[in-house]
């Protein structure tokens, strides 16, 4: 979350080409959509050469054509997630379409196992009526040449795009389906998604022994497309099914992330307190030492170090602001916050160090980003940088 409004055309940039709203949903068109239609039309239009001599150099216009195809199955594959969504009251942000199909992206909302499998398998279930649509126009016999060979790719891919969908492993639709079953068994959405994104990693095992290492062991000839093209969406599926992995296992960690829990007891004092009045405070260190304005707004925190530097004879007159570094805007949390809300409020805010004050706007402990990092992640936290 940004802390700052982002250019609406800055947004268009960032994400490809906008095409428009549909159903007030912004939708773009990725650039790397891009590798894959040429793709498409490198592949597929010798073949409909082949096929169709009397093309020509128009069957890689056919060939761009059923890129198009694919995109606009993928779109209302996207299209029938934010739609289900909107149904439960869940704030769509944009579809975007791209090398890998689509993605629709989601704000904050609250799921639950069912409508979560709803909202899941309404992408799938799209694509398996378009697939229909198609098999009754091909089936009616009122087409032929080109856009025969259209309406039956048409046909395939929709099959093909909801079967595949439908696999029972995150990232794909169906991997929905094995989180919600977990989700629902154990009470906890986390473990759903772990058990998920573990069946996606199965299922990209088991793709890359069917379509790679039987082929090669049997020594019959290999299709370099479709390797490649194996290779290329089990990549993606692993991607996605370790990201779903890690950031579960994220999630399931945020009961430790407490304002009050992880911060270290800290005193405020006015910034026209001195170094003396400090040192009576905290002789050692101990407590941190906030320094607040006169509105009682935490403003910095003082540098033991620094403290301890002062010559004796100029304690009294040494402002405990000379020793002392900033905090940033706004960096001071309420003690009972927690959990997601805090996290999301922390990575608003500039600076590594954040005080904590009670319901009276006293303050009561520091909190730092180390200490929050550490506790999602169990692992030490990097310099600079937000949590």
């Amino acid at each position: 979350m940004s802390s700052s409004p982002t250019p609406h055309h800055a947004s268009a940039k960032k994400e490809g080409i906008p095409l428009g709203r549909i159903a007030g949903i912004p939708v773009y068109l990725a650039y790397s959509w891009f590798v894959i239609a040429g793709f498409t039309v490198i592949v597929y239009g010798p073949a409909l050469l082949v096929q169709m001599p009397r093309l020509g150099l128009g069957a890689y216009f056919v060939a761009l054509g059923y890129a198009l195809l694919l995109a606009i199955s993928v779109l209302v594959h996207e299209l029938a997630h934010a739609l289900s969504a909107k149904a439960f009251k869940w704030p769509t942000e944009k579809i975007v379409l791209n090398l890998w199909g689509g993605h629709t992206q989601f704000e904050n909302f609250t799921a639950s196992p069912g409508r979560s499998v709803v909202v899941a398998l309404a992408g799938p279930a799209s694509n398996f009526v378009l697939a229909a649509a198609m098999w009754a126009v091909l089936s009616a016999d009122v087409l032929s040449g080109v856009s025969e060979i259209l309406a039956n790719i048409l046909m395939w891919a929709n099959l093909l795009i909801g079967l595949f969908n439908v696999l029972p492993g995150l990232p794909l639709d169906g991997g929905r389906l094995v989180e919600s079953a977990v989700w629902k068994a154990t009470g906890s959405q986390d473990k759903g998604t772990i058990a998920a994104g573990w069946s996606g990693r199965i299922i990209v095992a088991a793709l890359v022994i069917w379509f790679i290492a039987l082929p090669l062991l049997s020594g019959a000839p290999l299709d370099i497309s479709l390797m490649l093209i194996t290779v290329l969406v089990c990549g993606f599926l692993w991607m996605g099914a370790s990201s779903s992995i890690h950031h579960a296992k994220l999630r399931s960690r945020l009961y430790l992330v407490s304002a009050a829990g992880l911060a270290e007891r800290a005193v405020g004092v006015p910034n026209s307190a001195s170094v003396a009045d400090v040192l009576d405070i905290a002789p050692d260190g101990s407590p941190a030492v906030v320094i607040c304005g006169p509105d009682g707004k935490p403003q910095g925190v003082v540098d033991p170090g620094a403290a301890a530097l002062v010559p004796p004879e100029a304690l009294t007159t040494t402002p405990v602001t000379a020793v002392a570094h900033a905090l940033g805007a706004g960096a001071y949390v309420p003690e009972w916050s927690k959990g997601q809300e805090l996290i999301q409020y922390l990575a608003r805010l500039e600076g590594g160090e954040y005080a904590v004050v009670d319901h009276n706007g006293i303050v009561t402990g520091l909190l730092r980003q180390q200490a929050v990092v550490t506790a999602i992640t169990g692992k030490e936290a990097r310099r600079s940088g937000r949590p």
